[in-house]
């Protein structure tokens, strides 16, 4: 095949577009020929193989070309199926007397792809736009499209952009709340959140587009609990898209409450029963039937634990908190005086 363009960004034959992306940024930044000045030759050579690379295999049509001919399909050595009329950028077909028409690769400055890719032809200081990079082209001025967060490139890379550089403000967070129910909460589910964004094409303009985002929600979390999507609001020109923030909110259960990890049940029980002896029955959250007997005395502050019947604990699943049964008791509202006689004798002061 020649040149293994996976190797060179690290990445499967299966990779993702996410994937590609990642990989592109993390290489792109590391050999940018500005961040090795002393070895110059070396991070041009790499930067230019990543950027080919990513070239090749974040368009469809190149990378099927390649992963069925390799190098040589790419070159224009043999035919890519259904090859037929003008290519997309850094491509041309062209007919050659009566043999078929032919894909003809041209890589692009790697500088352009760099700065379309991030907004900027350089973080490190030298030029923007017009060629202004160490290798030379023409490169995309401005902030356009950029579309990174510190965490990208190391904590310092604002501050690295020198001074005059425009700062790239970060759209504020949009924040919005899933309902769970305590079932949902103790035994874990998925949801799946229809959003409506603008996202941006090469151009700049801007277009509606509807995605669905999947939402896994593990055992034991608790309401207030955030999961982040980053970057999924609009996109809009010299600004990071909005961060969106789902906040887990937990519905009113109509027989637990919930106390940290601790399910708590209220049983409602007569002053005899709480004197001679009671037998809870619970309907636990994943559908199982408790029986617990109590033989104490069971006075207006008592409570029952049972241990390990309470919520799963979201670092440690196989860990959970307590079940803690209180208990209403209904005393009587009157007594005859026989009554009274009886309990005095049997409960002797």
């Amino acid at each position: 095949m020649g040149v293994d363009y996976y190797k060179i960004l690290q990445v499967d034959k299966s990779a993702t577009d996410d994937e590609l992306k990642k990989a592109y940024r993390k290489l792109a930044m590391k050999w940018h020929p500005d961040k090795n000045p002393n070895n110059k030759k070396e991070a041009e050579a790499k930067f230019k193989q990543i950027s080919e690379a990513y070239e090749v295999l974040s368009d469809s049509q190149k990378r099927a070309i390649y992963d069925q001919y390799g190098e040589e399909g790419l070159k224009g050595q043999v035919p890519p199926p259904d090859a037929a009329g003008g290519g997309p950028g850094g491509a041309t077909y062209f007919h050659t007397g009566d043999g078929p028409n032919v894909f003809r690769f041209n890589p692009r400055n790697a500088n352009d792809i760099f700065a379309e890719f991030f907004g900027f032809q350089t973080p490190f200081g030298g030029g923007m736009g017009g060629g202004g990079g160490v290798m030379g082209g023409g490169g995309v001025g401005g902030m356009r499209g950029a579309r990174f967060s510190s965490s990208m490139f190391g904590d310092d890379i604002f501050s690295s952009f020198g001074e005059g550089r425009p700062a790239i403000r970060k759209a504020p967070p949009i924040e919005r709340t899933v309902p769970c129910s305590l079932e949902e909460l103790y035994n874990g589910t998925t949801k799946k959140m229809k959003i409506s964004r603008e996202i941006a094409d090469a151009s700049g303009k801007t277009l509606p587009v509807e995605e669905i985002l999947t939402i896994i929600i593990k055992p034991g979390w608790k309401k207030g609990t955030k999961i982040t999507f980053t970057e999924k609001g609009n996109e809009e020109p010299n600004v990071l898209p909005a961060d969106l923030v789902f906040t887990i909110d937990q519905k009113p259960h109509s027989v637990f409450t919930r106390d940290g990890n601790d399910l708590v049940i209220n049983q409602n029980i007569s002053l005899v029963e709480a004197l001679t002896g009671y037998t809870a029955h619970v309907t636990t959250l994943d559908g199982r039937k408790l029986t617990i007997p109590i033989n104490k005395v069971i006075h207006p502050n008592y409570e029952e634990i049972v241990p390990k019947e309470g919520m799963p604990i979201p670092k440690d699943p196989s860990r959970r908190g307590n079940l803690r049964i209180k208990f209403d008791i209904k005393f009587p509202t009157r007594l005859t005086a026989d009554q009274k006689t009886g309990i005095k004798k049997l409960l002797p002061s």
